[in-house]
């Protein structure tokens, strides 16, 4: 664009209404760059168009900072908040986002995961949009669970049955390992090989040869069949309406794994009981929220962190996006760190906001 001396504004870019700034391409274009972002890679979109991936790069992100100048955040009933791990090692990224039943959408994305970073979104937000909050999803860790009491205490937390579910299966599976290598030092028949997705499955989820296997292997008085049976038994919780009749129940099932002298198991009933109130919100809100939603929006993301998930991911998001995602998105600047781990978050934001 041609530099003018403007007497009012002293000298600047010539203003035309199908560009901006010294942007090399039409808002336009930008739009229809962003828009194919979502469906290919930026490398692949570049190709696809010829023209380069920084020009593809700049698309996105015009596309992402229009998003969060003209957002929206008021109106905000229900949040999530859950991390994915990003490269190696023990680096995680805390995403937050708006789980209302007539609005998902990725509202914030922080370094790392602890209290510090979750006090950044409610400091983003604003205390007027906090007080309006009236039900939070969660896992488990102390951090957000600190938080959530400290700046939305009027909210209902909600442990989600997805990762209490989690925790059982990883306590099952913890056992079939530990007993299946204790039977083969003592020389016995190795009826626990090949059994793991036997126990972890739910019975319908079961393959022909798999329920073979699991009839099999109920017959045997073995600490990984107990297990199974209790966290079959589990499952009934979830078929609860009623607060009262699904406290009953789980307290009847933590005394009863407390009898069973499985450590693992009885680990999980204490981690169960010292979060009661916590899983039992879930039944107070009707069942109407839950972190599912996230779970599946975090599966877009796993190629921060994996690499080779990545086309996997591609494959699947035209399939499973299921709403629409607002055009507002999170605050990126806040997670380039550069190199090929960000340019594939920016994408992964791109995929799931410009509706």
């Amino acid at each position: 664009m041609r530099r003018v001396d403007c007497k009012r504004c002293g000298v600047v870019v010539e203003e035309v209404p199908w560009g901006m700034g010294k942007h090399a391409s039409t808002k336009v274009h930008m739009h229809f760059l962003g828009h194919w972002a979502r469906k290919l890679s930026w490398k692949e979109t570049a190709e696809e168009f010829r023209t380069s991936w920084d020009k593809v790069r700049d698309a996105v992100e015009y596309l992402v900072t229009w998003g969060l100048e003209h957002r929206v955040l008021g109106g905000i009933r229900a949040i999530g908040v859950d991390e994915i791990q990003r490269g190696k090692g023990h680096k995680y990224l805390t995403l937050v986002y708006q789980i209302d039943l007539d609005c998902t959408r990725l509202l914030w994305i922080g370094k790392e995961r602890t209290v510090k970073t979750f006090r950044e979104f409610f400091n983003m937000i604003g205390p007027e949009v906090s007080a309006k909050i009236e039900f939070v999803c969660s896992d488990m860790w102390k951090p957000y669970l600190g938080v959530i009491r400290e700046k939305c205490s009027q909210a209902l937390n909600i442990l989600d049955r997805f990762h209490i579910v989690a925790k059982v299966n990883q306590a099952l599976d913890d056992i079939r390992s530990a007993e299946a290598r204790r039977m083969k030092g003592d020389g016995y028949e190795p009826v626990l090989a090949k059994s793991r997705w036997c126990l972890l499955k739910r019975p319908a989820n079961l393959t022909a040869n798999q329920k073979v296997k699991l009839k099999d292997l109920v017959r045997y008085n073995l600490q990984s069949v107990r297990a199974y049976l209790l966290k079959e038994d589990f499952q009934q919780l979830w078929n609860y309406e009623s607060t009262t009749w699904a406290a009953k129940f789980l307290d009847q099932w933590c005394r009863q794994v407390m009898r069973s002298r499985i450590e693992p198991m009885k680990k999980v009933a204490k981690t169960l009981r010292a979060h009661r109130e916590l899983i039992l919100n879930y039944f107070r809100a009707r069942k109407e929220f839950s972190s599912g939603v996230i779970e599946g929006l975090n599966a877009y993301s796993g190629e921060v962190g994996h690499p080779f998930r990545w086309k996997w991911a591609r494959r699947r998001r035209a399939s499973r996006r299921g709403k629409d995602m607002m055009t507002e998105v999170a605050h990126l600047g806040q997670v380039q760190s550069g190199g090929r781990s960000s340019s594939r978050l920016h994408h992964f934001v791109s995929i799931i906001s410009f509706a």
